[in-house]
């Protein structure tokens, strides 16, 4: 696999024909940026790749910060964060990849033609309103400069305040487009909590509480219930009411 070499400076991070100082201003290239990417199972093993040799080769020379949610879930999240150049690096490497498997598919034959690279943004749904744009301007605009196709979901990721925001075209269309994007989201910090979206575990994981197993669909949807980093994560309250806390009523 080739993924694009590091760069020295801060000038033109992808291999998009806009700089990143056009789009950001100047100093903006500092500030901390989060993206965070909801992909299939699949997807997000070509990106950690052999023995994890991909993602630390894309940690080391975009110097982001990149987690990847652990659990029994067909979907996962990758984070991206960091300084803003650093983030589009990372983000730029990913797309790389992405773009890699989609030509493996038609060298093998298993496609006739390539399909687009499509990539799914987690974005909380107060800034979603800024992304669309009065009248949908903005989305438009994005569309019309990037060439890009962008979805914005109408309805909230499950047990979340979060939307799901699809891109799909070419890498640099797709590289183009989520920096516009950027833009609005810097401009536009959230209003208000923002509860991260999680993906649930497939259906028939089984959980083990104690001395006792139970299907993790059983949890799900429980306010007290929620799969992070590849366990349970039982907020800070006694579990009495489910007859599952110990004797200190500390339950886990």
């Amino acid at each position: 696999m080739r993924l694009p070499a590091a760069e020295s400076t801060h000038h033109t991070t992808t291999t998009s024909t806009m700089s990143s100082e056009q789009e950001f201003g100047d100093g903006a290239m500092g500030v901390t940026l989060t993206l965070r990417l909801l992909m299939h199972g699949k997807e997000v093993g070509s990106i950690i790749g052999k023995k994890g040799e991909t993602v630390k080769r894309i940690r080391e020379e975009s110097s982001a910060r990149i987690n990847i949610s652990e659990g029994s879930c067909p979907e996962r999240i990758i984070t991206i964060t960091g300084q803003t150049d650093c983030v589009f690096r990372a983000f730029t490497m990913i797309t790389f990849k992405l773009e890699e498997d989609l030509a493996a598919l038609v060298a093998n034959g298993t496609v006739t033609s390539k399909p687009p690279v499509t990539l799914r943004l987690v974005i909380p749904a107060s800034q979603c309103g800024s992304l669309i744009g009065k009248g949908g301007s903005k989305i438009k605009e994005i569309r019309e400069m990037t060439g890009a196709q962008v979805q914005v979901a109408g309805d909230l990721l499950p047990n979340s305040t979060e939307r799901e925001v699809t891109i799909s075209g070419s890498q640099e269309a797709i590289i183009q487009c989520v920096k516009l994007i950027c833009t609005v989201i810097l401009e536009s910090p959230p209003k208000g909590a923002t509860i991260p979206y999680r993906p649930s575990p497939t259906p028939g994981t089984m959980v083990q509480v104690g001395n006792q197993v139970f299907e993790a669909s059983d949890f799900g949807s429980h306010p007290l219930f929620s799969v992070a980093q590849g366990g349970m994560d039982l907020q800070q309250v006694s579990m009495a009411a489910w007859g599952l806390g110990g004797s200190d009523g500390h339950g886990l």
